[in-house]
């Protein structure tokens, strides 16, 4: 049955240590938000969770309630993009920041469309970043910061800093009183190794972590092992997308039961702080 913006969103509640995550099943993100919560609107994603809005391979979401309003990432096709964003009532004119985890285009290809609408605002890019790309946020109306170290972008978010070897990547952090909530992009320099590290940046576990997992080509047997180092480190809530790969989320699904939250264009996340 088609949803419209008007209709009030059903919560379900799932409690994280202390931490509550509440999964809208509504549609519109501009419904009321509660105070002290972070509310995630996945913006581009490889699946549809809500209707009229449009799958493509890549990822952004847009998230509120925190000190300033944040755009992570911003999919593969500006029209795409776009389009989703007027399907869920976005106002982009709130974006305060926007971070970017990678340098694929399915990460990059709207940032630019944004730039058009939203001027002088802060992108922060891996400090890897070619020149190039660096120049064309400049003079597309950006202000680019390179990120090289981990760094508190606003009060309790922060950006890991740069991690891997060959395909550069960050992850954003919402650090709550009772654990972590990461978000990842593609996860390239491995999505356990990336937890890890930054469990260890903030001397906390990571009770939350979705986005991209970039397990396409690893094994079933692979998968599982690293649901058994998310669950030595702390991991009890994850919501595997994107490039992780349909055989992938599935086996998170099964492992994970009721502490899986699934994705999609349109799904709205609530962690109260």
């Amino acid at each position: 049955m088609k949803r419209t913006s008007k209709e009030i969103m059903v919560l379900i509640i799932f409690f994280v240590g202390m931490m509550t995550v509440l999964v809208s099943e509504g549609l519109s993100p501009s419904v009321y938000l509660p105070e002290n919560t972070i509310k995630v609107t996945i913006l581009y994603d490889n699946y549809i969770f809500t209707e009229g809005t449009t799958a493509d391979w890549g990822f952004s979401c847009f998230i509120e309630g925190t000190e300033k309003t944040i755009l992570f990432d911003t999919g593969t096709n500006p029209d795409i993009l776009w389009h989703n964003i007027r399907q869920l009532d976005i106002d982009i004119d709130k974006v305060d920041m926007i971070a970017i985890s990678h340098i694929h285009g399915d990460h990059t290809g709207g940032l630019f469309s944004i730039l058009e609408e939203k001027k002088d605002v802060p992108v922060y890019i891996p400090a890897s970043f070619p020149v190039s790309f660096v120049t064309r946020i400049t003079d597309s109306g950006g202000n680019p910061v390179q990120v090289d170290k981990p760094i508190e972008i606003c009060k309790d978010v922060y950006l890991s800093g740069e991690m891997g070897t060959q395909i550069i990547e960050q992850a954003i952090i919402f650090d709550l009183d009772d654990g972590l909530v990461v978000i990842t992009g593609c996860a390239h320099p491995g999505i356990a190794s990336m937890v890890k590290n930054i469990r260890e940046q903030h001397n906390k576990d990571v009770k939350f972590v979705f986005g991209g997992f970039h397990l396409m080509q690893h094994s079933a047997d692979q998968v599982k092992e690293i649901i058994k180092q998310f669950n030595e480190t702390g991991v009890v809530k994850c919501g595997a997308t994107h490039c992780t790969g349909d055989n992938a989320v599935e086996i998170f699904k099964k492992e994970y039961g009721d502490n899986f939250v699934g994705m999609g264009v349109g799904r709205i996340i609530e962690i109260k702080q």
